[in-house]
């Protein structure tokens, strides 16, 4: 059989198509085209509604594709699928299997059965009371990505429960992986090439919080993966700010391939809205946090999410957001107006702000994060990076090869050099230039 996935919203929703296409691949089916595929994968999101309208609107143009081939037939994973369940069935017949994100390690036999017509329809919705593991994401025979990068779950589901968050109810109760298992798999991927690991959750720091992480907390995980010989590059991603001990802002200190960069959400500047969110920290205690991680590590590169527009927000606690971002100084950050998610508390809080007025402080927000972003760009321009190399750049220039890649903060950085094999290898380079999002260099070293 030939598949086809496609894949919406975070790097788990990513990692987690990374790992299905594997395991079907040891089953024999082949990854294809969109257009010679037979079977159809969506991997979605709901933390917004806008990827999840992009759900339908998926389904609705890969329906043609049953006209092309009888065989023909859909499944949905991920949030939306958790959310809206086998509503799929009724709305698009061509769709026979649902599975949420508990649902994924029973995925690949399910889609089996189905091409064989062992059965007609299939829902895999349940949550799991302890992290559901899978067969190994790597061995011998795996053919990992020529970047040598990868991603680990090390945890599933949340407890957090912020105001306006759908993810606890599409991805459960928080679950943290056994810590020998997470461990396995790194040092498995480490065997076959791996260079930079990213640990993934939807909060890293609450690892171990619960009866799955075998009394092992996230900064003794993050210690003993980093031991792991050949992880020339760690990171983690995502932190919730009320959970981050004091030994994980440490080890930005200590660890030498612990990369200098923070993904921190802060979501808003103001007090008073963090409160509404049930965000349990205060704008004190997120400025102690970024302080003491400058600290430990003089160039870690912090970036956010931030939420404008939320229930009740007042012009002023939009300029207390807009005061926090600049004292700050995020190098970059994911903003969004607010949006109601079904099921969550901030449905029922008012007021409700104006859709005009809320695109409004989007858009002042991007145009100060902009300008804070073109000046940490532009004061790393003379100064030394290691970049290790993702691929060719889509724009070829000059009479060299146009290489792009992420220094150890994860910045893109491109650059030229002569014509030879550089993907998945660290290039010493010189900043040369600052661009909108990105930085140019210049080689000068030798690749290793």
């Amino acid at each position: 059989m030939k598949f086809h996935i496609i894949t919406f919203g975070c790097q788990m929703n990513v990692h987690d198509s990374q790992w299905l296409a594997r395991a079907l691949e040891a089953r024999g089916w082949e990854e294809a085209a969109e257009d010679e595929a037979t079977v159809y994968i969506l991997n979605t999101c709901s933390v917004r509604d806008k990827p999840e309208q992009k759900v339908y609107s998926e389904l609705g143009r890969i329906a043609r594709h049953a006209k092309r081939d009888s065989r023909m037939f859909a499944a949905v994973g991920g949030c939306v699928a958790q959310q809206v369940g086998p509503e799929f069935f009724n709305r698009f017949p061509f769709v026979r299997l649902v599975f949420g994100t508990d649902g994924i390690a029973n995925t690949p036999n399910a889609l089996e059965r189905l091409a064989e017509g062992a059965e007609d329809r299939v829902k895999l919705l349940d949550f799991m009371d302890i992290y559901p593991e899978r067969d190994a994401a790597v061995d011998e025979s795996t053919t990992l990505p020529e970047t040598r990068q990868a991603f680990v779950n090390i945890m599933q589901g949340c407890d957090n429960f912020c105001a306006y968050c759908i993810v606890p109810y599409t991805r459960g109760r928080q679950k943290s992986r056994h810590p020998d298992a997470v461990v396995e798999e790194c040092r498995a991927l480490a065997a076959n090439g791996v260079r930079e690991l990213t640990l993934l959750g939807q909060n890293v720091n609450s690892f171990g919080m619960d009866s799955g992480g075998a009394d092992v907390s996230f900064a003794e995980l993050l210690r003993r993966v980093a031991a792991i010989e050949g992880i020339d590059r760690l990171r983690f991603t995502t932190s919730h700010p009320k959970d981050i001990a004091d030994e994980v802002i440490e080890a930005f200190g200590e660890l030498d391939n612990l990369c200098p960069s923070l993904h921190l959400p802060m979501q808003a500047g103001s007090d008073a809205v963090l409160k509404a969110m049930r965000r349990k920290y205060d704008m004190e205690r997120y400025l102690d946090i970024v302080d003491r991680l400058r600290q430990a590590r003089p160039d870690i590169c912090l970036t956010t999410d931030l939420i404008v527009g939320f229930p009740g927000e007042t012009e002023q606690d939009f300029e207390r957001t807009l005061e926090m971002v600049e004292r700050v100084g995020f190098e970059s950050s994911f903003s969004f107006k607010y949006s109601d998610r079904p099921g969550t508390a901030s449905v029922n809080m008012e007021p409700k702000v104006d859709p005009t007025e809320a695109q409004s402080r989007l858009e002042r927000l991007q145009e100060l994060q902009n300008a804070i972003t073109k000046q940490s760009l532009k004061k790393l321009v003379g100064l030394p990076a290691e970049v290790l190399v993702e691929g060719r750049s889509r724009k070829q220039e000059g009479d060299g090869v146009s290489w792009r890649g992420r220094d150890a903060a994860g910045r893109v950085v491109n650059f030229t050099s002569r014509r030879e094999s550089l993907t998945g290898r660290i290039v010493p380079v010189r900043i040369v230039e600052a661009k909108k999002h990105s930085l140019t260099g210049e080689r000068t070293g030798e690749p290793w």
